[in-house]
Order: structure tokens, then C-alpha cells, then sequence
């Protein structure tokens, strides 16, 4: 049996691949949505395990905060107050692909020893930092609302609807693990 830190360790890997190859291959999604929620299930579970462990409590109020959030996007779209337009497209998924960028840099800056504790700390600029993750995590639930909403309308395969809901779960994931880092960072203040 694994231990603790090596079932987080295969769950973000297994999770990671299983994503990475359905962006690829999107018909392959029927495997790899459950192949992605199981390795998530795993490494999510086992983050949040840690974090509840330092910050009694936290974890109920992310997932409640996610569950908000997600319901008020929800609305937010179906009501049509946020509407996906093309500018909105490219502005979020720009500012996701910069981010993305942003993460690998200062990855690869922080094996050099460069100290980047100014976005990942608990001061006011990381916690701004947080919200506009999180904020941008929550803009990209709109995409994949549209995304399924647009697919209903051009009848896609059927099999897409995998690909849809596997986006939504990589969002959601997201989304809950930058409020599981908000929240602490609130704690530590």
C-alpha cells in the first residue's frame, strides 16, 4: 500500500497525464475522465487532509466557498450577466496560458534559490495574488459553461460530453484548491 505523501504524489501524476492526454485526444475522455477523478480524488484528498491537519475546519469552509462560488457562476451565466463572448474567451484563456507561464517560471526560478514567498506567502500581496487565481479560476467556469451549452446546440458525439465534464472537474479542482490556499493564507495573517 502506498504511504500518504506517495498516494498524493501518483494521484497528481495520474491526474495530470489523464488531462493532459484528453486535450489531446478528446473522444479518449470516457477513460480518462474517471482515470483523472481518481488520481484527483487521491492527491485532493490527501492535500486536504494536510491542510485540515494545520487549519482545523478549513476544508469544510473551501468546499463550501467552492460549491458557492460555482452556484453563483452558474447563475451568474444562465442568467446572461456574465456572457462568453470572444473577447471574454481570449481575455481568460490569456490570462490562464499567463499564468500557466508565470507558475513554470517561478518554478524554475525557485530551483535556483530565487525567493518568490511575495505571491505564495500570507502577506497582502499574496493574498491578492490568491483572489485573482481564484477569480480566474471561477472566469473559466463560465468557458466550460459555454462549452457545454455550445456542444448541446452543434450536437457534438455524444462522447464529448466526457470531454466537457472533464473540463468542469479540472475546473472545479482548481478552483477549490486556490480557495484551500486563500483561506490558509487568511488563517496565517
Amino acid at each position: 500500500m502506498l504511504s500518504f505523501p506517495m498516494m498524493a504524489i501518483v494521484g497528481a501524476i495520474v491526474g495530470f497525464i489523464a488531462a493532459i492526454a484528453s486535450a489531446f485526444k478528446p473522444l479518449w475522455s470516457h477513460i480518462l475522465g474517471p482515470v483523472y477523478a481518481v488520481g484527483q480524488g487521491l492527491f485532493v484528498g490527501a492535500i486536504s487532509k494536510m491542510f485540515n491537519a494545520q487549519y482545523s475546519g478549513i476544508v469544510l469552509q473551501a468546499v463550501g466557498t467552492t460549491l458557492a462560488v460555482f452556484g453563483v457562476m452558474l447563475f451568474l451565466y444562465r442568467t446572461r450577466v456574465i456572457r462568453v463572448t470572444n473577447r471574454f474567451r481570449r481575455i481568460v484563456i490569456g490570462a490562464t496560458l499567463g499564468l500557466v507561464v508565470f507558475y513554470l517560471v517561478a518554478m524554475v526560478f525557485s530551483l535556483f534559490g530565487a525567493n518568490i514567498s511575495f505571491f505564495t506567502g500570507s502577506g497582502s500581496f499574496g493574498i491578492l495574488f490568491s483572489l485573482f487565481v481564484a477569480g480566474l479560476a471561477a472566469f473559466n467556469l463560465a468557458l466550460d459553461f459555454d462549452f457545454i451549452e455550445n456542444g448541446e446546440q452543434m450536437a457534438l458525439p455524444r462522447r464529448m460530453e466526457w470531454f466537457a465534464a472533464l473540463g468542469l472537474l479540472v475546473t472545479v479542482v482548481w478552483l477549490y484548491l486556490e480557495i484551500l490556499r486563500l483561506l490558509a493564507k487568511l488563517r496565517d495573517r
